[in-house]
């Protein structure tokens, strides 16, 4: 089955534009390599571990430190900039 034609811009630069896309398109690009299944198994196996294993090796004092800590990047980078 045809693919739907694009509707051209009017304008004759932005028609210039989608001629070069398309061209760009038409052209060969090389293939990026994909990902290795393994690997990508193996890391969401092992991130589905690590924020539960930390949480529970964490005492309530320590979590209490991370978290304001965090919270004071989080509002330091906020503050708009004085005149």
């Amino acid at each position: 089955m045809l693919k739907p034609k694009r509707k051209r811009p009017n304008d004759v630069n932005k028609l210039a534009y989608s001629v070069f896309q398309d061209a760009i398109r038409l052209t060969e690009q090389p293939q990026k390599p994909g990902k290795n299944p393994a690997a990508v198994a193996l890391g969401r196996l092992g991130a589905s571990k690590g924020g539960k294993a930390r949480a529970e090796s964490l005492s309530a004092r320590r979590r209490k430190q991370i978290a304001k800590a965090a919270a004071a990047v989080r509002w330091a980078r906020n503050l708009p900039e004085p005149d």
